[in-house]
């Protein structure tokens, strides 16, 4: 199993990156709450992967650290829940906002998330409730890895609007409503991952 990378970004394209180590290119796929914090491009970047194989692709989902990839592993064992659907979760909200909107047992603030109704909210409340019990306490502290860091540097383009566009429709937004997210907060120098961030916050 590929469990840690190091190399090179030699693509951003959200919801994935391309990473180059040891002359081999990873497309890794990752949630937008850790992908923020990607240097810009040709910089170097540690990205904590897990690997997924189905019948019919082989993925890496990438974080930037074993907290939050902890979290994803947990995620993708509650019954319902798949690596997109947890790629969703963890770009909707922080690692910290979705332990914290577990032990409240916010409901309202889960369903708000493309894929995740009623039953799912519930059941994730439940499961991960339960399973954080069992976990070292300070793992999911609010002073670990998980706390957002100021934006990395990114390439603002004219198209920056339909990138964000498309990177949300790849979470699992329907294309009206990823278009409808973006407008509401689109200005001329917002750059595609800005555009993103503030949609989906201002969708929580």
């Amino acid at each position: 199993m590929i469990g840690r990378l190091r190399g090179i970004i030699l693509e951003k394209q959200p919801p994935q990156v391309l990473l180059e180590a040891n002359g081999v290119g990873y497309e890794v796929h990752m949630p937008m709450t850790c992908f923020y914090e990607l240097p810009a491009l040709e910089h170097e970047a540690i990205i904590f992967t897990h690997f997924v194989v189905r019948e019919d692709a082989q993925l890496l989902f990438g974080f930037n650290s074993k907290q939050e990839r902890a979290l994803f592993r947990e995620l993708i064992k509650v019954n319902g829940v798949g690596p997109k659907l947890a790629l969703a979760i963890l770009s909707g909200m922080s690692a910290q906002q979705f332990v914290t909107a577990v032990e409240r047992e916010e409901v309202a603030s889960l369903v708000k998330i493309p894929g995740v109704g009623k039953k799912t909210a519930e059941r994730l409340v439940v499961e991960m409730k339960d399973r954080f019990k069992g976990m070292h306490a300070d793992l999911f502290a609010p002073d670990t890895a998980f706390a957002l860091t100021s934006e990395s540097p990114a390439a603002a383009g004219n198209d920056a609007e339909s990138e964000a566009v498309a990177a949300l429709v790849a979470l699992g937004y329907k294309p009206q409503e990823a278009s409808r997210m973006v407008s509401k907060v689109g200005r001329p120098d917002a750059d595609c991952e800005t555009l993103i961030r503030e949609a989906l916050r201002a969708a929580i």
